[in-house]
């Protein structure tokens, strides 16, 4: 299964991470130094959330890219604007 969204396919990419001193120039410093680099992981930021599959309803793990997007149709609780029937 792992860190992978069900509808785009993203899933954890790898890069660095700086670690920096001084000020930036435009601040009036120096310019900014690189004192260590080291490797990193960016993971997608996944939710598990039930999606409308045609007339069925199925859990999956979205990105919020896709969610925000509109690429997934969440699963309709009740319809809107109705009394619960007692």
């Amino acid at each position: 299964m792992g860190m992978r969204c069900d509808v785009c396919g993203k899933e954890p990419s790898r890069g660095n991470q700086l670690a920096q001193r001084g000020k930036a120039k435009y601040l009036g410093g120096n310019g900014r130094k690189t004192t260590g680099i080291s490797r990193r992981v960016f993971r997608p930021n996944l939710q598990r959330v039930r999606v409308q599959a045609g007339t069925t309803t199925e859990s999956k793990r979205v990105c919020t890219q896709c969610l925000r997007s509109g690429r997934v149709q969440k699963a309709v609780v009740r319809k809107p604007f109705t009394l619960p029937v007692s």
